[in-house]
């Protein structure tokens, strides 16, 4: 567990640090074209200035990494440039509850809107898996609003992309990885992967190696029956 806490905390768990959110970018990727993933979402702490990414899937419901909890979380849709932010929706958080801060597991969160989302060309919901155990490509894409470099501040302040490849024997069932010198980095955390034009990842954290980083994401299927059972009205 104590390296996983180490290198959560060196590089995602504690991307949302003040000053830091206002880094953007995905390392060795490029620009998106302006509102073309419509279902991003940036995510702030109103106080702390915290960010993180996240994806709206109902238009009261937005997913992203437990980790990324605080105590005044704003989403803004629709954001292209973060310095060009909407107006903000306050939340109501709401993280898996087997997450324990310092291990890296379950690192699930949903984020239910207290004011629900008007959508339209710039505002989308993208779908989540089907069955726990359905089968999705291995040609992925992660996007994000985090660093451009691994180990130190690159800001870009708009949302970024890159092509990556998922690999085999990740370390537990409820992760998927990808490894290399691309992909997310400080400040993608909650960001989705998206394979086949459906969100299966949701970034976590990484583990450094001698020819890059693994890239652990939390998989999004293991965990579609308490989204489900979360996401039913109350009476």
């Amino acid at each position: 567990m104590s390296i996983f806490w180490f290198i959560t905390t060196l590089l995602l768990l504690h991307s949302c640090t003040p000053g830091v959110g206002m880094d953007h970018g995905i390392v060795n990727g490029k620009v998106s074209v302006p509102h073309s993933h419509p279902y991003m979402v940036y995510i702030r702490d109103s106080q702390t200035q915290a960010a993180c990414g996240g994806f709206l899937i109902r238009e009261d419901f937005v997913i992203t990494a437990a980790h990324c909890n605080g105590k005044h979380l704003m989403v803004y849709l629709g954001v292209d440039d973060t310095n060009r932010l909407p107006e903000g929706i306050p939340v109501l958080a709401i993280p898996h509850p087997d997450f324990v801060n310092k291990q890296g597991y379950d690192d699930i969160m949903l984020l239910k809107l207290k004011t629900i989302a008007t959508l339209n060309k710039n505002v989308k919901i993208i779908g989540l898996p089907k069955t726990k155990g359905e089968a999705f490509p291995s040609n992925c894409m992660a996007m994000g609003w985090g660093w451009k470099e691994y180990t130190h501040m690159s800001p870009s302040n708009v949302l970024r992309e890159v092509n990556l490849t998922l690999i085999q024997n990740c370390a537990t069932p409820d992760l998927i990885c990808t490894r290399g010198t691309a992909g997310p980095a400080r400040g993608d955390s909650g960001s989705p992967l998206i394979c086949g034009k459906v969100p299966h990842g949701i970034v976590s954290y990484l583990l450094p190696e001698s020819s890059g980083y693994i890239t652990m994401y939390t998989k999004i299927s293991h965990y579609l029956q308490w989204i489900h059972d979360t996401m039913k009205p109350s009476f």
